[in-house]
């Protein structure tokens, strides 16, 4: 063990500790003096105390056990997805809490590690193998289409998108064809496209069937800002018109610490979680912002390394399934300050406020650690899982756990 244990990535603990850092120092300037908030950024250290504890747990875990074993977490996910459909506690408009006493805990998160370790065991058995269509493709979107459909009706777009970015980045190193990638890319460009289209020259139209049809009233609030904001309402594009401001009025150096005029006035909603990179582009200017996606850069480009010389082959899937993640809510929530991207409610990683998050993202730089530490073994094929009989036939063999 202690052979392994020298292998261990000190850039990539030097990095989570920086984050850490600007998190708790940033949490503390958006709470500090505010009614009911006071405290949080001491709540913050010990998330990140916990975090680092399952951090250096999962390091030292062998996480091919984790893949052995990922049929079982899978459907224990999905039956805790199912729990808090029917018993979870509602947040600002979404229905995706579990509250344990005063705690409260988002199985939704969770999930996205979930899907990585799931979708990595099945593409090992894969055995380097070319994906075809309907044997391979098609499976895995199934796969992660279930959780997102049961997240899309917790009204957590957010992270039911994340699901879909993880997918695509492990079928992307998992060996698809090219031919089934461009397919597949024209299909989301031109979907994506058409939406964008049809809900800009179309408006009203596409606002009563969201609304009547759909049932989603809080779509409107996401995708008016972001597409027709001359018509949206003031409150659908309030948070995201004045994180504009206060991310201009950052300018090169900033306002100062504590000094963000917008920030310390708290004209920005929720700028201790999903708009906390408002606080930092507003005090620190643009110098900070850069420093803090130079940080984020540095992580992936290690998470990459330890990719690139894994021996075992499901080490890569997860590494790729954790980056995705990751550079999906890097992109998309600070995407949506700036106007490129709609407001989805997702948090920035390691910066944001919630222990589930940080839970989460450190227990995925556990299992990234692992990979590094054990994934330079002879590579071993994984025995496969005794799973209850089905039937032998063609839908049996897309499930490569039931013989």
């Amino acid at each position: 063990m202690l052979q392994r244990l020298k292998k261990i990535d000190g850039v990539i603990i030097v990095i989570l500790l920086l984050l850490m850092c600007i998190s708790i120092f940033s949490i503390y300037s958006v709470t500090q003096g505010r009614e009911g908030m006071g405290g949080m950024h001491i709540r913050m250290i010990k998330y990140y105390g916990v975090g680092f504890v399952g951090f250096a747990v999962l390091m030292i875990f062998d996480y091919r056990l984790l893949v052995k074993y990922a049929l079982f977490i899978y459907i224990m996910g999905i039956g805790i997805l199912l729990m808090v459909s029917f018993f979870g506690k509602v947040k600002n408009g979404g229905q995706g809490w579990i509250g344990v006493g005063e705690l409260s805990f988002q199985p939704a998160e969770l999930f996205k590690l979930i899907l990585i370790i799931f979708l990595a065991a099945v593409l090992v058995r894969k055995n380097k193998n070319q994906l075809l269509f309907w044997r391979d493709v098609v499976p895995l979107s199934l796969i992660a289409l279930v959780p997102f459909l049961l997240v899309i009706s917790q009204n957590d777009l957010g992270n039911a998108l994340s699901y879909l970015i993880i997918l695509l980045g492990v079928l992307w190193i998992g060996h698809i064809k090219f031919s089934h990638a461009l397919i597949g890319l024209l299909i989301i460009g031109g979907s994506a496209t058409g939406f964008i289209l049809t809900y800009i020259n179309y408006h009203d139209q596409a606002v009563v069937f969201i609304k009547e049809t759909l049932g989603r009233d809080h779509f409107i609030r996401r995708f008016d800002p972001w597409l027709v904001p001359d018509v949206a309402s003031k409150d659908a594009s309030y948070q995201t018109r004045n994180a504009k401001i206060a991310i201009a009025s950052g300018g090169m150096n900033g306002e100062g610490y504590l000094e963000g005029s917008s920030v310390q006035n708290n004209m920005v909603p929720y700028l201790y979680s999903e708009s906390i990179f408002v606080q930092i582009a507003e005090e620190f200017g643009f110098v900070g912002s850069a420093v803090l996606l130079l940080l984020y850069f540095i992580l992936i480009h290690r998470l990459i390394l330890i990719a690139l010389v894994s021996r075992d082959r499901a080490g890569p899937f997860l590494i790729v399934g954790i980056v995705a993640m990751l550079l999906y809510q890097i992109l998309e929530n600070i995407g949506a300050y700036i106007g490129l991207m709609p407001l989805t409610g997702i948090t920035l990683p390691f910066i944001s406020y919630g222990g589930t998050s940080i839970l989460i993202n450190m227990a995925s730089m556990g299992i990234a650690m692992s990979v590094l530490l054990y994934g330079q073994d002879m590579e071993e094929d994984l025995p496969m899982l005794a799973a209850p009989s089905a039937p032998a036939g063609k839908f049996s063999s897309m499930i490569p756990f039931v013989k």
